[in-house]
């Protein structure tokens, strides 16, 4: 093309020719990448062997997962999603006994009578009008006061009474089950010995999640929780608690996106499955734990939906 004056409407036409020949550049635009498990560990080749099985385990899963793992014995560390937030559901229970606790050593006394049995039914039965209650009780000054002590940070109460829309995530949950575990100066020895007898005492139809294929050598508490809503379909949560066979860790696994309740299941069991086994090889003949019961579906307080 020779270069030339051109009028107003020879350049609206070369424009729009322009226009027409060369494509305009699309923004760029940075694509996430997908989260990968992380894991470190101070025994050989285990780090790789977990983020291999973790990794195989849920292939192919449509649920959004998040995963966290700690072993003491070998300072093992596994994450997935670890800051990633989701609805509690009845996880957070495990919470409610931790801050009421923390409270009643504040005020330097024992838990009453009323205080032990609405504890016990939230634990073991994974009662809602029991949670509610204690709930109403601490208020969310307490809770939060809690939190702060605890270093949850990232974990927000549910507001209006809705203690199942606490958005939790793995990173406080293994925060919470380290303090719950080990000692420190939060939670009392005796705080800690109760949570975990509770967790320990939770009906065989609760008994599901991360103590699937937990060997028979180690002890286990935990705490599950489930809701379905509108968004994310189904959330489906397991804390549990393995102590024994020179091992001392905790598994945490969230998850939402699941279309049902057992489908949300079974991937949270398929991670633990591949962790147990990765930690604690059994010889033949061991029995592992199985959960044999249906999951029951009670259903966590939430605010009505439209």
């Amino acid at each position: 093309m020779t270069r030339r004056t051109i009028g107003r409407g020879g350049a609206l036409a070369a424009a729009l020719s322009a226009a027409l020949l060369v494509p305009a550049l699309a923004p760029t635009t940075a694509v996430a990448a997908t989260p990968t498990v992380s894991c470190t560990s101070a025994k050989a080749g285990l780090a790789d062997k977990l983020k291999k099985d973790i990794t195989a385990a849920l292939a192919g899963r449509k649920s959004t997962v998040a995963v966290g793992l700690y072993d003491r014995g070998t300072k093992t560390s596994c994450t997935l999603r670890a800051a990633h937030s989701y609805d509690s559901a009845s996880t957070v229970k495990v919470t409610v006994l931790a801050a009421l606790l923390w409270d009643a050593k504040k005020q330097n006394r024992y838990l009453t009578g009323t205080e032990q049995s609405l504890a016990t039914a939230m634990i073991t039965k994974s009662d809602n009008a029991a949670t509610s209650k204690l709930w109403k009780q601490l208020g969310t000054t307490k809770i939060k006061g809690f939190l702060s002590a605890a270093g949850m940070t990232r974990t927000v109460p549910g507001s209006g009474g809705y203690w199942g829309l606490t958005q939790v995530n793995v990173r406080d949950e293994q925060r919470l089950l380290s303090l719950v575990t080990t000692g420190n100066s939060v939670l009392s020895d005796n705080a800690r010995a109760y949570i975990r007898k509770l967790m320990g005492q939770v009906v065989s139809s609760q008994r599901w999640g991360t103590p699937a294929g937990a060997p028979s050598s180690v002890s286990v508490g935990v705490k599950n929780g489930w809701v379905q809503r509108s968004t994310h379909g189904w959330r489906v949560h397991s804390l549990g608690t393995f102590q024994g066979a020179g091992h001392d860790y905790a598994i945490t696994v969230l998850t939402h996106d699941n279309s049902t309740m057992n489908y949300g299941v079974t991937t949270i069991q398929n991670v633990s499955q591949a962790i147990h086994k990765a930690l604690v090889p059994t010889g033949p003949g061991t029995t592992r734990f199985a959960p044999t019961s249906r999951p029951s579906e009670a259903l966590v307080p939430v605010p009505p939906q439209g």
